[in-house]
């Protein structure tokens, strides 16, 4: 078969392939039109799940007649001043989205320029143009999109339901509304009802109610500022607690330059931080906003501009997890669990009165109450009116009630708090329940504290300044494990022979497709080298770190931790409970263990009121 020519309807279809893969994808371009053009509202209403029907409006900057015409046509773009790929401002700058769409539906688009004493309005059916005519809009654009991919009907056998489809819309939405809470965007349409985010203002405070309006209350109550900049590079953002996590990584969102974007290497930084934090199978709500120069980073890479690629991934990294570390630490001790309202609302009353059938009046014999009392009813002298002292509050009468004396090995009346030790955040230990639990009191409440937990915590710590202090402690094997791998693997292994080296892991060559380990980390004793050779071969392949390494080394540490802390069941001294205390108030991170659980519960006073009906 002879090579030829493809017609310009073919070749914008199998640019539509690439562009608009679903309704969303069709959405996710016109938004980012209307963003690029200045818009400060953006209103986008779909029907049928986006196939049969999308329309966007916005208020921006609005087209000439003549911009309008040559919009339409493939690669014709107002976004590039220049042919500098590497300095790319907007979010669109191909000029292949109009052409696709209007190659597999029927686009429509009527706009306003300021300049203009009319509105101009085109239609564009399966690629088939119609001359353009005056229309009536104030200023700004509408786009309409019918009918998707009747052009090309295989396309819909790929499509799923409506709803699935509209939520997909909203996702988009979704993330490009949190990359500008400066716009007001309203999404409506059959699926859904409407939701309306209004502009906020300008700064981190309007960031965060932008974000609070999308993901949700939660997220805005365990909110932790992060921010970080060096060398023209600025991360910054909002990360969740570490007790607010989601089962999968979709609760992650990224911006590069104001465009939302999936990178593995954010994702796995975003890993990286939480990692001392969360459990394997739980994953933080955050939301992170890079900021850099554009020609630091290409976002040229991906047909439908989702992944960026960094000229200095590394510095990018190293930012977030630093920008995350630090915003955590300084809120280690914040953890949905400490907070009194989550308390309170595990409380349940103890009895409940069985309900009434017909709700008509009760005959309710108090002989047969559980509370009747074991002895005859008290009967009044005339004369005082009070029950004789051989009934009521003596001491036989109370024999029921005695349930043994309290398990607490400190008791309030013995040992009072010393009054300074109540301003600690912390406060003053004044009990032991079950042998497990410390009760401590401060100004204002008192704190429930798991000494396992907290001890575990305090352990790992130490663990962990011990081994960045001193380094990771190496054994020689006597014979070194030589490990087959293809050629590949060998040499990105071993252009990291210095990163594993600060691990304890000690490789070398040993001839093409073999590598020689000589030194393993002590902390792991025994190991299977070639399977830890490949499981970080692969790790690194995929998100550029030796993750998996410093993974079994800190859970190693971690394991440690757990069997040399304070377990439960021991009964401790009042000193011992208040040196605890002290420690973990000294200890970052202290507001959970290692393994992701909450070592402490704070209860207001005001919270135990409520309990109580004081408030």
């Amino acid at each position: 078969m002879p090579v030829r020519q493809l017609p310009e309807q073919i070749v914008n279809r199998i640019a539509a392939g690439e562009v608009v893969e679903r309704p969303a994808s069709v959405v996710k371009e016109l938004v980012e039109n209307a963003i690029d053009a200045g818009a400060s509202r953006i209103d986008i209403f779909t029907d049928g799940g986006g196939r049969r029907k999308i329309a966007i409006s916005d208020d921006g900057g609005g087209m000439t007649a003549d911009d309008l015409a040559l919009a339409v046509e493939r690669h014709a773009t107002s976004k590039l001043d220049d042919e500098d790929l590497l300095q790319i401002k907007t979010l669109g700058f191909r000029g292949e989205a109009l052409p696709s769409i209007g190659s597999v539906a029927r686009l429509s688009i009527t706009t306003r320029h300021k300049s203009e004493p009319h509105a101009w309005s085109l239609v564009v059916d399966c690629g088939d143009k119609s001359p353009i005519v005056p229309a009536a809009l104030n200023q700004g654009t509408r786009v309409e999109v019918a009918d998707l991919f009747h052009a090309t009907p295989a396309r819909l056998k790929f499509l799923k339901t409506d709803r699935t489809e509209a939520e997909a819309i909203r996702e988009v939405v979704r993330r490009l509304a949190m990359a500008r809470p400066d716009i007001a965007f309203t999404l409506a349409g059959e699926e859904r009802a409407p939701v309306t985010w209004a502009a906020a203002l300008p700064g981190a405070p309007g960031q965060l109610t932008r974000l609070g309006d999308i993901l949700g209350a939660d997220f805005r109550s365990h909110a932790i500022a992060v921010r970080s900049v060096r060398e023209s590079v600025a991360v910054e953002g909002f990360a969740a607690a570490p007790a607010l996590t989601r089962a999968n990584a979709l609760g992650q969102y990224l911006f590069v330059n104001g465009r939302p974007v999936r990178d593995k290497l954010i994702l796995g930084a975003v890993r990286a931080a939480y990692a001392d934090y969360l459990p394997r199978d739980r994953h933080p709500v955050v939301a992170l906003f890079v900021t850099l120069d554009p020609r630091e980073v290409d976002a040229n890479v991906h047909p439908a501009k989702t992944e960026v690629r960094f000229r200095n991934a590394g510095l990018v990294r190293a930012l977030i997890i630093h920008a995350l570390k630090e915003g955590l630490a300084r809120e280690g001790r914040r953890t949905a669990a400490n907070d009194g309202g989550a308390t309170i609302a595990a409380f349940r009353p103890a009895f409940t009165p069985p309900p009434r059938p017909n709700m008509g009046p009760m005959n309710w014999d108090w002989q047969r109450s559980p509370s009747a009392p074991a002895a005859p009813v008290p009967r009044y002298d005339e004369a005082g009116g009070m029950p004789s002292a051989s009934f009521g509050l003596a001491e036989p009468a109370q024999a029921a009630f005695d349930v043994g004396t309290p398990r607490a090995d400190l008791r309030l009346h013995e040992q009072p708090a010393a009054p300074d030790l109540l301003d600690h955040p912390l406060g003053a230990a004044r009990t032991q329940i079950h042998d497990t639990y410390i009760v401590a009191q401060t100004r204002d409440g008192l704190v429930i504290v798991d000494q396992h937990a907290a001890h575990e915590r305090i352990v790992y710590e130490r663990l962990k300044a011990s081994l960045a202090a001193h380094g990771v402690q190496r054994q020689i094997l006597l014979i070194p494990d030589i490990v087959e791998l293809d050629e590949a693997t060998v040499e990105s292994l071993l252009a990291r022979t210095d990163e594993l080296a600060s691990f304890g892991l000690a490789i070398e060559s040993f001839g093409p497709g073999a590598v020689a380990v000589r030194e393993t980390p002590s902390l792991l004793g025994k190991i299977n080298a070639a399977g830890l050779l490949r499981d970080l071969a692969e790790h690194m392949e995929e998100w550029g770190e030796a993750l998996p390494l410093e993974r079994r080394l800190m859970h190693v540490a971690a394991t440690m931790a757990c069997h040399g802390s304070v377990r439960a069941g021991r009964r401790l001294k009042p000193e011992e409970m208040n040196a605890l205390l002290r420690e973990m108030e000294d200890t970052p991170n202290s507001g959970q263990c290692n393994h992701g659980r909450p070592t402490y519960v704070e209860l207001k006073l005001a919270d135990v009121e409520k309990l109580f009906g004081r408030r």
